[in-house]
């Protein structure tokens, strides 16, 4: 018989399983065989399920947990076992076409490595024994493979009628066996040897092969019945798993199990919807880094990866995220070598290296815990796309909004981010732009305020901050300006400073106030009603100060050492 190949054919019949409507829409469909399973009428071979006890104080993932956290440490303590375990994962014997498949976890963070349940081809009588691997055909010598097993530790056998076409449609693992061109793929009987923990989700996995439904419906049985289905290369059984999944509470927990599933490259679209929703509610549950820093610092590396991709996280800047990041990885990677590999090829890629301060910028290029070329390459990208002209940068942010991670994308930084030009001579001066989007504004009425990140100039750190207050005589709410000196420092500076916007129709910068003082330590300064005008002419449609929904704000600084005397 010629198979189709099962590539193209497994998902026509049950991707619409989601949900109950579609599903409903399959099973009166063509693709719902359920009439058929275990029907000798409509089989052609037979399906033979050995029953072996399960490892040593070890049951099913799913057995006696009423939780996911409970899955999930039975889970670790099951993938412990089976790797003290010696044996082969899957084998098929000559006689009777024996398959032995125990379903390995993976280590955290870390997917199926070579532990997948793969049909390979024993010949019992040869002292070194030849396999043969069906995904490649191709023989390899094995010495280390457990080839007896005492017919007196199977607990029970199971027998089920079964058609091979239906099962090579819906599962590449059973395609590969069915159409080996081995001697045993002619064979009527195929023998399957699984742990007792591992037989109701097979079972279920099974019937789904057939009907697309399942009788699983607690989180527990669900993820058993997945984790068979990534086994078995089911892929749209492994969809059906995440769709239902999807319908229960998310816990910090299963958020953090879900994304440390152990699923094949084939099964990585499947599951996405799953992982997607687990990523989507650590961000927002750990947004404010600071807020629960503790509990973001315990976080393994899936989940620090999920809290520092989101575009929505809550930081002071930039700078704080990468300080954070430095922080975690020393923390879980002692080694400096791997510290490293892992900063290059996970963390580094989620953090904003544009929207950091060019003071931090300089630590990233010291900085031990990076690679050199790293750096430097990192360093050369944040200060380019910030010498680029806005369009430009507008254009960069198009052309990643689909792609991931977003490394121009800003977040909502508690302090805006500037950029400054800094001169030497012949006086210490520096440019400051201070962008603010309209909605931003908006969000300051009645009494709110914003800041910049900080900038340095004379040694020490400085900033802006926008106010939305009440005029001198508080007859109106307007919009004020203030700069002000960190409290870092006790040098004393006096400063000339000019506070200037671009305004229509020539969209130039206007100065709009200058003024002279001389500065302590937090201390602040500025205007309280910079535009001279009432907060809601400024916010109006037809506002001159809002160029394409931003207020372009600039301020000069010149500074001078000042002494008392």
């Amino acid at each position: 018989m010629e198979l189709a190949n099962p590539r193209t054919i497994m998902d026509s019949g049950c991707s619409k399983c989601g949900d109950d409507n579609n599903r409903r829409e399959l099973l009166d469909s063509e693709s719902d065989f359920g009439f058929a399973f275990n029907d000798s009428n409509f089989s052609d071979r037979v399906l033979r399920i050995e029953i072996i006890p399960d490892l040593p104080e070890s049951k099913s993932d799913g057995e006696g947990c009423s939780t996911i956290a409970d899955w999930a440490r039975h889970r670790k303590r099951r993938r412990e076992e089976i790797k003290r375990e010696n044996g082969a994962d899957v084998l098929v014997q000559t006689d009777d076409q024996i398959l032995t498949c125990n379903m390995p976890d993976s280590d955290e963070g870390v997917a199926y490595e070579s532990l997948d349940c793969e049909a390979v081809a024993m010949i019992e009588e040869a002292p070194s024994v030849d396999v043969l691997d069906i995904a490649g055909d191709e023989t390899v010598q094995n010495d280390e493979c457990d080839l007896s097993m005492d017919a007196s530790a199977i607990l029970r056998v199971e027998t089920i009628h079964i058609s091979s076409p239906i099962l090579a449609a819906k599962s590449p693992f059973f395609y590969k066996l069915f159409s080996n061109g081995m001697r045993e793929s002619e064979q009527r009987q195929v023998t399957l040897r699984i742990h007792a923990s591992e037989e109701a989700a097979f079972m279920d996995l099974l019937h789904f092969m057939y009907s697309c439904t399942l009788t699983s419906n607690t989180p527990t049985s669900l993820l058993d019945v997945l984790m068979a289905s990534d086994k078995f290369e089911v892929a749209s059984c492994v969809r059906y798993c995440s769709r239902l999944l999807l319908n229960f509470p998310m816990t910090s927990e299963s958020a953090l199990l879900y994304l440390d599933l152990p699923s094949s490259v084939l099964m990585a679209d499947a599951v996405k919807p799953l992982t997607d929703a687990a990523i989507a509610f650590l961000a927002l549950r750990y947004k404010d880094i600071n807020k629960f820093q503790e509990e973001v610092m315990n976080l393994p590396l899936a989940g620090i990866e999920a809290v520092l991709s989101s575009d929505d996280l809550q930081v002071a800047s930039e700078d704080a995220v990468y300080d954070f990041a430095l922080k975690w990885a020393r923390a879980h990677y002692p080694k400096l070598d791997e510290r490293r590999e892992i900063l290059g090829t996970r963390l580094c890629k989620l953090i904003r290296f544009p929207y950091m301060t060019c003071r931090k910028l300089r630590k990233v290029m010291t900085c031990n815990d990076l690679d050199p070329k790293l750096a430097s390459k990192l360093v050369m990208e944040a200060l380019f796309f910030k010498a680029e002209p806005p369009y430009r940068q507008r254009a960069l942010l198009a052309e990643e909004s689909s792609a991931a991670p977003h490394r121009f994308t800003e977040r909502a930084y508690k302090y805006r981010p500037v950029k400054v030009i800094e001169f030497e001579l012949p006086r210490q001066q520096c440019i400051v732009y201070f962008d603010l989007k309209k909605e931003e504004c908006q969000n300051l009425f009645p009494s709110g305020r914003v800041y910049s990140q900080a900038f340095h100039l004379g040694g020490q750190g400085f900033f802006l901050s926008a106010h939305c207050n009440m005029d001198q005589q508080s007859s109106f709410h307007c919009f004020g300006l203030f700069l002000g000196m960190q409290e870092k420092g006790l040098a004393s500076f006096s400063v000339d400073y000019e506070f200037a916007a671009r305004q229509k129709p020539e969209e130039e910068f206007v100065v709009k106030y200058r003024g002279n003082y001389k500065f302590t330590g937090g201390k602040a300064v500025g205007y309280r009603n910079l535009f001279g005008t009432p907060w809601t002419s400024l916010m109006a449609d037809d506002s001159q100060f809002f160029i394409n929904g931003v207020l372009h704000i600039r301020a000069e600084l010149t500074i001078r050492p000042w002494s008392s005397g």
